[in-house]
């Protein structure tokens, strides 16, 4: 056997498979790229026809995240030094209950900036807050916890709690904190906020004429492993007709039975 003509050939099979394999990791590559076209457009295309609006355009991207583990505060009476105008108690060690000498007033109407800017000046971590909304009946303001620009949405263990008088002044306030927050097993691939919105429709959740009015990604509590431990997992906070907060895990894309958080946490 002429060795120099079997090893030719060897490397001619070799190198024609290899362009076979390859041609077909292409054609699949391609054919998904295809399939996540239509599926996007198909759900485009479901929600137009319905007379389904979304305000703000819709992000559509693949993006990769992680769970967040965390732990409910035990506050010091050493952190309260620096709260001025204010008398505040302890409840169970991981909640505060303040009450201002002199009311605080928050203008004319109620602002996310100055809300923002009163939690800085006022509240222990203020700044790590971000205002969730205002129940003008109840007179209250909530501002729930929020990380690397992500809140987490209906958390009760992250929460402030503003209380106000007629004259929309601060009173009072609630506040629980979270700390130890750090990723938890690897990264995963998440739905999209468009996957979000369809997943609502699908579940009827979001009818026809509905308008979408903003989409955000941020954090829910998924499981309480201890007293004070708890595991959160990235979802899609979807508003319809600005006044419904309607939430979907990111993960598998299923839809969050609203208050499951927090009969966990209660």
């Amino acid at each position: 056997m002429d060795w120099n003509n079997t090893k030719s050939i060897f490397i001619m099979v070799f190198f024609v498979l290899n362009i076979f394999l390859l041609y077909q990791l292409l054609e699949k590559i391609n054919d998904n790229q295809y399939d996540e076209f239509i599926t996007e457009s198909s759900y485009e295309e479901v929600l137009k026809e319905d007379d389904i609006t979304i305000k703000n355009p819709l992000a559509k991207q693949k993006v990769k995240d992680q769970f967040l583990i965390a732990k409910s505060k035990n506050f010091d009476k050493k952190e309260l030094k620096d709260l001025k105008n204010q008398k505040v108690n302890f409840i169970e060690g991981n909640k505060l209950v303040g009450s201002f000498k002199t009311p605080i007033s928050l203008g004319k109407e109620i602002k996310s900036a100055d809300i923002d800017l009163f939690l800085k000046d006022h509240i222990l971590y203020g700044s790590e807050y971000g205002y969730w909304g205002y129940d003008k009946e109840g007179q209250t303001i909530t501002c729930y916890q929020v990380t690397d620009n992500k809140m987490f949405f209906n958390n009760s263990k992250g929460k402030v709690t503003l209380y106000l008088n007629k004259e929309a002044e601060v009173t009072s306030y609630e506040q629980t904190y979270l700390v130890g927050i750090k990723k938890f097993n690897k990264p995963k691939e998440l739905y999209t906020d468009l996957d979000a919105v369809y997943a609502l429709y699908s579940h009827g959740n979001i009818v026809s004429k509905d308008e979408v009015t903003d989409v955000k990604l941020g954090f829910y509590n998924s499981l309480q492993t201890t007293s004070s431990s708890h595991l959160l997992v990235p979802t899609w906070w979807v508003v319809v007709n600005d006044e419904t907060d309607l939430f979907v895990n990111a993960f598998d894309g299923e839809v969050i039975e609203l208050n499951t958080e927090e009969k966990i946490l209660e």
